[in-house]
């Protein structure tokens, strides 16, 4: 239906994409010990979209409560508004998009939720030149905050843009703070990391250049702090605090998330799309922690702009 950019291998982006999605699933299999669920699916062609993916998810695991790293290829006849606020020369322009989307929910409270993306899209207006950009990044969601974790995970995001020019960082880090920002609570989602969309500095090459820089460093940046918290004693007070907290999660990605609006105004796969949902929440009616305990701790020292690195 579309054809691929000029200049643009779609077909090693989604190569990569793959490797990538599988290298992650066999870490974090080998870290929790229980397999992840895998569901293929396609679309055929005649509907709003067609292509195919591959949805990886754990519930109930030794180490994660629920987590998911999807991979997905999708061509449509349409760009949805959510895809072109920015570039409203594509409106209505035909589009395929190819990606890795992760969001994993630990059991212990004591480790952060973490979410990664990776993605190209790419538009085909008739008549004209087609355009291509990729996005992505990465952003750490504490419960109980250290800085020890905080540090470790923005200085390897630092040091996987530092090719790319010594603007990236803190352009991407700035934007992740704005971009994870619950504008009804005026709260951060957490301490942030870094984010970046409509990237097409240096052309193809460039762009998938540093789209496989950050997802490469993914496992770099979560993986020592989930060994590090997995074995930390917690009890009832602490759970509690975590499924408050995760209220805020959903909060932001139904309300506010780009990548959520997407996949749905597009007619995306739901299960897949969704699949960031944590399994256990919790809502209180004007609720705030006891003044200098480990909960408000999080909001005076970790939920505040800092700059960790």
């Amino acid at each position: 239906m579309v054809s691929t950019t000029p200049g643009t291998d779609s077909e090693a982006v989604r190569a990569y994409l793959l490797n990538l999605q599988d290298r992650i699933i066999t870490t974090l299999e080998a870290e929790d010990g229980k397999a992840f669920l895998r569901d293929a699916w396609t679309r055929p062609s005649g509907g709003r979209l067609e292509g195919d993916g591959v949805s990886r998810l754990i519930e109930d695991g030794q180490v994660l409560e629920r987590g998911g790293c999807n991979f997905s290829h999708v061509k449509g006849s349409q760009l949805p508004p959510s895809a072109t606020q920015h570039r409203p020369e594509l409106a209505g322009a035909p589009f395929e998009a190819l990606g890795v989307s992760l969001v994993l929910h630990p059991k212990n409270p004591y480790v952060p939720t973490v979410h990664m993306n990776v993605r190209m899209l790419a538009a085909h207006p008739a008549g004209r030149e087609s355009v291509s950009w990729f996005g992505g990044g990465m952003d750490l969601t504490p419960y109980y905050g250290f800085e020890e974790d905080a540090r470790h995970f923005h200085q390897t995001c630092k040091d996987a843009l530092a090719p790319f020019g010594d603007d990236k960082y803190p352009r991407f880090k700035r934007w992740c703070d704005e971009y994870f920002y619950l504008k009804h609570r005026q709260e951060p989602r957490g301490v942030g990391g870094i984010f970046y969309d409509d990237q097409s500095e240096g052309g193809y090459e460039g762009g998938f250049a540093m789209m496989r820089s950050v997802g490469d460093a993914f496992l770099h940046a979560w993986l020592p702090i989930l060994q590090r918290r997995k074995g930390l004693a917690y009890g009832e007070r602490e759970r509690d605090f975590q499924a408050y907290r995760r209220g805020r999660y959903v909060e932001f990605n139904l309300v506010w998330d780009r990548g959520t609006l997407f996949g749905l105004q597009s007619g995306g796969r739901t299960e897949s799309i969704l699949m960031s949902m944590p399994p256990v929440v919790r809502w209180r009616y004007d609720w705030h922690p006891e003044p200098g305990s480990p909960e408000a701790r999080l909001y005076t020292d970790f939920l505040v702009p800092r700059e960790w690195v």
